[in-house]
Parts: C-alpha cells; structure tokens; sequence
C-alpha cells in the first residue's frame, strides 16, 4: 500500500506551485493544520498544553509565536503550525483519558494571503460576508464561501487577509482573485 501513503508536508507539492504571488496576494507554503475537537473539560489543559488561547470566542483567532488557533464553532479549532509541530504528543499527555479529536488536515488544505487597501472590497467579490472593520474586525475567523469554494477567513490586520482553501480549489479562488485584482491595479 506504499502508493496510498501521504507524502511527509515538506515533500507535497502545493496546488499553487509556479505561482509567485505579488505584494497583494501570495500563496504560503508549508506549515501544519489540525482540525482539533475539544469538550469544555479538555479547553484548558488543552490549551497549557499548546500554549494557545482555546478560549476565545467563537470566529476568533488566537496567535501565540507563529502559531495559531481558530476556532470555529463551539467544540472545533484550526490550528496553524509551523511545520516541525505536531501536537498529537502534547495534547495525549496533558490528556491521558483522550477527551479530544485531533486531525492532521494539512494534505488537505493550502493558505492565501491577501493585502493591501483594497483587500476587503477584493474578497467581497466574492464573499457575501460584511467585511467592513466594524463587523469583521482584525483577529475574526470563519468559514464562509469565496465564489463557490469554501474557504475559511482570518482577518490578520485591518488590511491583510488569511484564506484557507481546500487545495483542489485553490487554483480556482487564486484565478478568481486575480481577476478580481486587475480592477484594483494601477
């Protein structure tokens, strides 16, 4: 069954190599994602474990040292890691009844990062979400679709943006942001 066996992260080659990206949208190679399920019991030990904020409110990232916890709903987080980190070990040892769901997601997914002034009103394109400062202020996360791909959206400053996309359709929302970009140049 060697031919079903995931190449290590490192090795996988991203849906968006070849693409150079600009000063306002690149793609980001590499790093970890996890899909992590905790019950209320688990958050805190969890989160020494970590050393990641799991209690944030839901549609809020929490960022510590390059690392980050999104959580989505009220039991599930997406953790981006830098490569090198696994917290399968730290997580079985600051919970040895196994209250929790880890799930390694980083063949599944890649990330763009959009930027600039016209980042917002770029994604809204597309996005049926109110991307306005005030209703989706700097530190919100949450699925929501771009076009016809879900993604999920991390607002990391007031003009910078994190999309997570499936990598089958990473090719489609980079093309579609591309297209959205040539209104925008100058």
């Amino acid at each position: 069954m060697d031919n079903l066996a995931i190449p290590p992260a490192a090795m996988r080659r991203s849906s968006l190599s070849g693409q150079e990206g600009g000063p306002t949208c690149r793609p980001i190679a590499g790093g970890g994602r996890f899909s992590l399920r905790l019950p209320p019991a688990s958050r805190q030990p969890a989160a020494l474990a970590l050393g990641l904020d799991l209690e944030a409110n839901i549609n809020r990232a929490a960022v510590s040292g390059g690392r980050a916890a999104l959580r989505l709903g009220p039991d599930e987080w997406l953790l981006l890691l830098p490569e090198a980190e696994a917290p399968a070990a730290a997580l079985a040892g600051a919970l040895p009844g196994g209250l929790y769901a880890l799930t390694e997601i980083s063949h599944r997914q890649t990330a763009i990062v959009l930027e600039g002034g016209a980042a917002a009103d770029r994604l809204n394109a597309g996005c049926p979400l109110d991307l306005d400062l005030a209703a989706f202020p700097v530190g919100m996360a949450t699925r929501t679709l771009f076009f016809k791909a879900e993604i999920v959206l991390w607002r990391q400053s007031e003009t910078c943006f994190h999309l997570e996309v499936w990598r089958s359709f990473a090719p489609y929302v980079w093309e579609l942001l591309g297209v959205i970009g040539r209104e925008y140049a100058s």
